[in-house]
């Protein structure tokens, strides 16, 4: 499969041709939902003897089954094994700088959602520069830039101009904002920035369309394209998610983000792919996760299943999760973790009146975080890459 020079004209029934996003279409998800749901002990421990394996396995590795005690183990300590032999005992830390929480779409789920009456703020690319000058001070090299959804407010300008503000502070630079087409991303590479996030949030097309009510967002074949398109413009660094929660079939989505990860994998092997598995946090609008969210023990289990099938992945856990339940589950997968987060625009250089897009729960300093990693053994990595 070609990684250059990818078409991605719109189509109206489904994501562009020789994307990443149509080969994920073309995945028979709900064959692969049925085998999880009728998998046997036989599968399971298939999938557990097996050195490389496909959807199946995962599905596998998904099922009521595999979360019994005794595979459950087994899977931990094979993904345990598989991390340090790919990754060794390093763990990469980076922070969120939130530019802006004004939006004008609706999404259920989300602080920053144009319904709800908070105090809005949007960096200047000046206080950009201090706030990364802030996280530089403590340590971090790698910083995600994230915006709500507001097109002439957080403008391809402005975004073009907050990238070049930080990237002669910090040498790695990721996106997390609202999605652009090849051109943008393009310039955006231009001007410092390497990695490109975009969470599908759910990649269920019925519940995509009710927690998405209003706004650009509400297109989901021009979100899942998004990282072809990062990609075609450059971006070496691509990741990933669904928000667990949203969905009421955590099985199904784990499916579906698994698959896109292996497509994304295949298209653009240049490009390092990362999966997050961020769960519903409490925020604006929104009091707690719904019943039925994936619990900690299923969360083990997706997380050791996702790094036996992909084990040159990264896998990321952010400060939604609490500071025992990261500790607990780095030595299972966890390859990067962010650290000392606020979700706020302004948060690193003094209290800001605006309100943030979610809870944190590990409110843990960077310090104190690294500190916590040597004592388990492990290397803290702050930079691993940089411009020449």
């Amino acid at each position: 499969m070609t990684t250059t020079a990818v078409a991605l004209s719109t189509r109206p029934d489904g994501p562009p041709a020789d994307t990443a996003a149509a080969d994920l279409q073309a995945v028979d998800l709900r064959a692969l939902r049925a085998h999880a749901a009728g998998a046997t002990d036989g599968d399971v421990d298939r999938a557990l003897g097996r050195e490389r394996r496909d959807l199946f396995d995962f599905a596998a590795l998904l099922s009521d089954r595999a979360s019994e005690p005794d595979p459950l183990e087994a899977m931990a300590a094979l993904a345990r094994r598989s991390t340090l032999r790919r990754f060794g005992r390093t763990m990469h830390l980076f922070a969120p700088l939130y530019l802006s929480n004004e939006c004008v779409s609706v999404c259920t789920y989300c602080g920053f959602s144009a319904g709800n009456d908070i105090a809005r703020r949007t960096l200047s690319p000046d206080e950009v520069a201090a706030e990364g000058r802030a996280l530089a001070a403590n340590g971090f090299r790698h910083v995600l830039l994230v915006a709500g959804e507001h097109a002439r407010i957080v403008s391809k300008g402005y975004l073009r101009d907050c990238v070049a503000a930080l990237a002669p502070i910090v040498p790695q630079v990721s996106l997390e904002v609202q999605v652009w087409d090849t051109a943008t991303y393009r310039d955006l590479v231009a001007a410092g920035a390497d990695g490109l996030v975009v969470y599908q949030e759910t990649y269920d097309r019925a519940t995509y369309a009710a927690v998405h009510r209003l706004g650009k967002k509400r297109n989901y074949d021009w979100r899942l394209a998004a990282p072809d398109r990062g990609a075609e413009a450059g971006m070496r660094r691509l990741g990933i998610g669904a928000l667990f929660g949203l969905h009421d079939d955590w099985r199904s989505e784990a499916l579906a983000v698994a698959a896109h990860a292996r497509a994304l994998l295949r298209r653009w092997w240049r490009a390092e792919v990362s999966v997050a598995l961020p769960r519903l946090r409490p925020c604006a609008g929104v009091p707690g996760p719904p019943p039925g969210t994936l619990d900690d023990r299923r969360f083990v289990q997706l997380l050791c299943a996702l790094r036996l099938l992909l084990p040159d992945v990264g896998l990321v856990l952010s400060t939604r999760e609490s500071p025992a339940f990261r500790d607990a589950v780095v030595p299972l997968g966890i390859t990067q973790l962010s650290a000392g987060s606020h979700t706020e625009p302004g948060g690193y250089t003094g209290p800001s009146d605006a309100e943030p897009q979610f809870a944190v729960a590990d409110e843990r300093s960077p310090s104190e975080v690294a500190d916590v990693l040597r004592r388990a053994g492990y290397d803290p990595v702050w930079k691993d890459w940089q411009r020449s």
